[in-house]
């Protein structure tokens, strides 16, 4: 039980020298990675550049000992913090203070929100969260967040939006006043960060350019020409603070709270599973994961930190650098702890314009072409909802694009199981195999006196008169010589009441017709329900089979079927032979 609550039990046992050193490469490695990230993504969220090195302290440590991931790599990120942003710059609050405040509350509720879905066992819900969805929301707040840090790289002050529209013409019209001097630092620096990640991806190419931005400006008074520098960082560790709670504001950090929580599980857990595949020593946990980032995210808000999640760069960096455990984490997590209380009178001098750099390269690989690309040529439905999403997201805003998103892909499943695929089967030359006439036209023997069908889904209230229509079009067909229609049930796991009702009717008005309805191949929790709503009171037990050839040979000889034969089609819960 206290394995299952602290996972890091379950390797610290075993812990040796040669885990130890390649734990910590790794976390050296994430933890110089991690000082210029933090300070940038804090930037996103709206807040100062220090809560980035604070958003790395606590939750890094509470994960590194709560995870089952090994590798995952939690800290800030790019997508919550502009979610963060997003959501908290809406409530318009009136002072610096107000919107650190109500942060580290969100922060809270977020965690909070985790902790309990983790509780209750709800990591499914993530599921809700289809990859079309993902994708046009990714590259939609990827671009947001790209367009939002051209003020750092123009030199200008322009209104941030979570609207494309009105944030291209803020920048627009902050264009006559675009410093220079800053607009070429700014390029140049995106231009190191791409040139030297061609060169070699294993390298601190951001931290390098920290360095060098750093003496840039002292060597050439940067900051006298104009050059917004981030200035003076409080030095020491965060300290202990409850975050203040504002239950005035709830109703509006709610809606925020859930979006957050779930994207962020949903991101950390697609990261942790690509990364679980390299590594069989152990076993992901999805609801202990939402229980980790759950008590980071709470604990976190009490030292400071805005919302953390699992960063897919960091992740990748941890494993190639050869991380074993939870304990590279710690070690990162000592490196921040290090700078915070001895060198952040370094960075005085580090350009804004630095990080915003490095926000803007960072991002530009969230948006993915080749994802659509593959959609448009393959699944035409699932590209028209990645398109909508992503403009929904761009010209409307972050909440009610994701929102908008879900609810689409619910609509489109909807859509889907309400129009399954119905076949026509019919048997293979030589063969006791039923296929689709449709896609074995040369190979299948089709009888003109039998219907043999098959329905690829669940029967219920949704799909009942789809059912109905194809199966008489279908019989309408085969004309008056048809005498039988054996329905192939496998598919089928589930039955509705509504869907009942339908299909005793059918029965009923069939056996006026003169047709023989069967059932065959239908599972043991079908059967139970063909028990329990009385269908087979009116089908009758002796048109129950268990495969379809059964039910063929039962038309044609009309053979008494074998004691095994009638226990394997009619065993039922609701029934005992």
């Amino acid at each position: 039980m206290l394995k299952r609550i602290f996972p890091f039990l379950s390797w610290i046992s075993n812990y040796d020298r040669s885990k130890f050193n390649s734990d910590l490469v790794a976390g050296l490695t994430v933890g110089i990675m991690l000082i210029p990230q933090g300070m940038a993504y804090a930037m996103i969220a709206g807040m100062p550049p220090i809560y980035g090195l604070y958003a790395a302290l606590v939750p890094q440590f509470v994960y590194a000992l709560m995870g089952t991931s090994r590798q995952l790599a939690v800290g800030p990120v790019a997508m919550d913090s502009l979610l963060v942003a997003a959501g908290v710059g809406a409530l318009n609050l009136i002072s610096k203070e107000d919107y650190i405040t109500t942060v580290l509350f969100l922060t809270l509720l977020i965690g909070g929100l985790q902790l309990l879905m983790g509780i209750l066992k709800m990591g499914f819900f993530v599921n809700f969260l289809s990859k079309p969805v993902i994708s046009g929301f990714t590259s939609a707040a990827a671009l947001l967040i790209g367009f939002g840090q051209l003020n750092h790289i123009l030199g200008t002050h322009f209104a941030q939006s979570g609207r494309i529209h009105e944030l291209l013409a803020n920048i627009f019209l902050s264009l006559p006043y675009i410093h220079w001097p800053t607009l070429v630092m700014g390029l140049g620096s995106i231009l190191f960060i791409v040139l030297l990640n061609r060169f070699n991806k294993k390298l601190p190419v951001p931290l390098f350019l920290v360095v060098l931005g750093i003496l840039a400006v002292v060597i050439f008074k940067l900051n006298t020409a104009g050059v917004h520098i981030v200035g003076n960082i409080p030095k020491g560790l965060p300290g202990f603070q409850a975050p203040e709670f504002q239950w005035d504001k709830m109703g509006q950090l709610m809606p925020i709270a859930i979006t957050v929580a779930l994207f962020g599980f949903m991101e950390s857990v697609s990261i942790a599973k690509t990364v679980e595949e390299k590594h069989p020593e152990y076993e992901l946990d999805a609801n202990q994961e939402l229980r980790a980032l759950g008590i980071a995210n709470m604990l976190g808000s009490f030292f400071q930190s805005f919302s953390v999640s699992g960063s897919f760069s960091r992740t990748a960096v941890n494993d190639k650098a050869g991380a074993k455990t939870g304990m590279s984490l710690i070690f990162s997590t000592l490196i921040i702890a290090g700078v915070l209380l001895f060198l952040t009178p370094l960075f005085y001098n580090l350009p804004a314009v630095v990080l915003g750099a490095i926000i803007i390269v960072s991002v530009s690989g969230l948006v993915d072409l080749r994802y659509p690309w593959v959609l448009w040529k393959n699944r035409k439905d699932e590209f028209l909802l990645l398109v909508a999403t992503f403009l929904m997201t761009l010209f409307i805003g972050l909440m009610e694009g994701i929102l908008f998103g879900v609810l689409l892909s619910l609509m489109l499943l909807v859509y889907r199981i309400s129009k399954p695929h119905m076949a026509v089967l019919g048997r293979i030359k030589d063969t006791s195999y039923f296929k689709n006439i449709d896609r074995f036209s040369g190979d299948v023997e089709v009888e003109a006196d039998k219907l043999v069908i098959r329905f690829d889904a669940q029967l219920y209230f949704g799909n009942k008169d789809y059912f109905k229509k194809q199966l008489y079009r279908q019989i309408d067909k085969k004309g008056p010589v048809l005498q039988y229609i054996i329905l192939n049930a496998e598919p089928i796991n589930y039955i509705d009441s509504s869907a009942a009702s339908m299909l005793e009717r059918i029965i009923l008005d069939l056996r006026h017709r003169d047709i023989h309805f069967l059932i065959a191949a239908a599972i043991g929790p079908t059967r139970d329900i063909l028990y329990s709503s009385g269908i087979v009171d009116i089908l009758g037990e002796e048109n129950l089979y268990v495969q379809t050839i059964d039910a063929v040979n039962g038309c044609n000889e009309q053979n008494e079927r074998s004691l095994m034969q009638k226990k394997v089609s009619l065993q039922s819960k609701r029934r005992t032979l």
